[in-house]
């Protein structure tokens, strides 16, 4: 199981480092094109930046900060994964999409002088322009959102023996 993960991990982080060198080798910096569309409704666009700080460029400039924080959390998600992964295909899957994505933009913050390449601009609505890498640690944290509070140990222990509130 932790070699399927690993596999995954290598994969997401792979992928979201050759989409970045793909937009890098095609794009001059702030550069934008239309990527999606149907008819008249403008999706999506490819747009090139390099974002110094981390969700909505908070902590721009604050590198060492950022890395200390990513390799915390690489660091506990890691460690759940190998203690407390195989319990659950949810927790399993959410960490691995969380370290997929995180290993990613932690390559670009070591090779890039601190920035992450970002790309994907959403036009439908206002919203920060992100990456392959963000999406997958977007949808794992909300998928272990969802683990943490349906199907953890804890919740479920709660649900089988609720005498043990009463207490």
């Amino acid at each position: 199981m932790l070699i399927l993960a690993l596999l995954v991990i290598l994969a997401i982080a792979g992928t979201d480092q050759l989409i970045k060198y793909w937009i890098v080798q095609n794009f001059e910096l702030y550069q934008e094109k239309d990527f999606l569309k149907i008819g008249s409704l403008d999706i999506m666009h490819l747009h090139y930046i390099e974002n110094t700080g981390s969700a909505f460029s908070s902590f721009a400039g604050q590198t060492v900060f950022l890395l200390i924080v990513t390799a915390i959390g690489i660091g506990a998600c890691t460690y759940v994964l190998m203690h407390h992964g195989k319990k659950n295909k949810l927790l399993f899957w959410s960490l691995v999409m969380i370290l997929g994505g995180a290993v990613g933009n932690m390559i670009d913050r070591i090779f890039r002088n601190g920035a992450v390449v970002d790309y994907l601009d959403l036009k439908l609505f206002n919203f920060a322009i992100f990456n392959f890498a963000d999406c997958f640690v977007c949808i794992g944290t909300a998928l272990l959102m969802i683990y943490i509070l349906f199907f953890s140990e804890d919740k479920t222990k709660k649900q089988e023996n609720p005498e043990h509130d009463k207490t």
